[in-house]
């Protein structure tokens, strides 16, 4: 039998999507129910890989990062960003909607400094706020790999004389579990909408934070230094 729901849209974005160049290399979602003592949670999981280039070499892109007060708020936007710490931000992502159901997740994230030549950025409590009927565990990695100009560019008609000898790929892994308490009356329908909902959320949290990041940690950085942004590689 046809769902009568199967034909609408199950996550809406309010917030304008912005261009992404940074593109996913592999990703696995696994769906699971969590008990909870005031409902139950359905646990979405996955994990994410992908990687930003940078012209320069891997010491000015690790002090670009360190600086991290100087442009994370900046290359954040739109996204509502509230300092609540020397490493960490309160961030509005977005608002979301399914069937009648609207939820604006609200996350705070650490950039930890780096550590072993890797970079973190983790979730932690937001002082004096309690999620409702959510909540996102958010834990990403960052490595730097070094490799020639001549062989990044090689088969492009680009002009590398005016780049370093090296430039430095940021490569990321993202694990990401978002819990969510539906209401009622979304819980009534079809496990298999319910998933697809959760998966979509996921899908548009990584945007919104990751891959939008991405690309405007790139702009900022190379516009800063009066150097070409890198092209879309294929993966």
């Amino acid at each position: 039998m046809h769902s009568p729901f199967a034909d609408h849209q199950l996550i809406q974005l309010k917030q304008k999507h912005l261009d992404a160049r940074a593109s996913f290399v592999g990703n696995e979602i696994l769906v699971t129910q969590v008990p909870n003592l005031s409902g139950e949670f359905t646990q979405f999981q996955s994990h994410f890989q992908d990687c930003m280039e940078m012209y320069a070499e891997a010491e000015e892109v690790a002090a670009y990062l360190d600086a991290h007060q100087e442009w994370f708020r900046r290359c954040a936007d739109p996204m509502e960003v509230e300092p609540i710490g020397a490493h960490s931000y309160a961030l509005v992502i977005g608002q979301f909607g399914a069937f009648g159901y609207e939820l604006e997740p609200k996350i705070a994230l650490e950039l930890l400094p780096k550590e072993n030549g890797i970079y973190c950025i983790r979730t932690i409590p937001i002082p004096d706020y309690i999620p409702q009927n959510y909540d996102v565990d958010f834990q990403a990695s960052q490595t730097f790999v070094e490799i020639p100009t001549k062989e990044y560019l090689q088969g492009q008609n680009s002009d590398y004389e005016q780049l370093p000898p090296v430039i430095t790929r940021v490569e990321w892994t993202l694990d990401l579990k978002v819990f969510l308490c539906f209401p009622k009356f979304i819980q009534k329908l079809p496990q298999s909408l319910i998933q697809t909902t959760g998966n979509r959320l996921l899908g548009q949290i990584v945007r919104n934070i990751s891959r939008r990041l991405t690309y405007k940690v790139q702009q900022d950085f190379h516009s800063s230094r009066g150097l070409p942004m890198p092209r879309k590689a294929k993966r």
